[in-house]
């Protein structure tokens, strides 16, 4: 990645091609770009969850987390390439048990709502599903590491965890679904 950007307006993309990082041009509609513009906008969004008032600890975890699909978004720029190593994926499979340890067991479906910060980590976990599809279907169509698929699917997971986390802040609590077939389930 020795050539930084000087010039953002090109203008070599009008024609529906865009370059990767090894200089060739593919389709603005390849699977490759979709993955990438995917990881990209989980990771915008990230960073809008990031304006959130939040634990100090949980930041840490998100800030690194930005980085790490940076490196993702790296590695799926240059076909071939690795940036995103196996210890990514290792230190989410962390952060999973230490957040999820000091949740109560799930005993209904939750919503994706509650607290604007949970909501937020709420719609980056359903980016990184839409990411981990994306990357799933490269990887059908053209050799990938196992490391993009499996941190994007532990992210997602980790996403789910933390929008629980961010809900109990100040006292909060999940949004539980109420499901019509479980209430009459109960009252029989």
């Amino acid at each position: 990645m020795g050539n930084r950007l000087t010039q953002i307006a090109t203008r070599t993309g009008d024609a529906g091609t865009t370059g990767l990082g090894d200089n060739t041009r593919v389709s603005k509609n390849s699977l490759r770009v979709h993955a990438m513009g995917d990881v990209d906008e989980l990771n915008s969004n990230i960073g809008v969850l990031l304006c959130e008032d939040m634990a100090t600890d949980v930041r840490g975890v998100l800030v690194e987390i930005q980085h790490q699909l940076f490196n993702l978004g790296g590695e799926l720029s240059i076909p071939g390439y690795e940036l995103l190593k196996p210890e990514a994926v290792l230190a989410l499979d962390e952060a999973l048990a230490t957040y999820n340890e000091a949740l109560p067991r799930l005993q209904e479906f939750i919503l994706p709502a509650g607290s604007r910060a949970a909501s937020l980590a709420h719609v980056c976990r359903t980016v990184a599903r839409r990411a981990e599809r994306a990357v799933v279907a490269l990887g059908n169509e053209e050799a990938l590491k196992d490391t993009p698929r499996q941190y994007l699917n532990r992210l997602s997971d980790l996403m789910f965890v933390l929008a629980r986390v961010l809900n109990r802040m100040n006292g909060g609590d999940d949004v539980y679904w109420k499901s019509e077939r479980m209430a009459k389930g109960a009252a029989e």
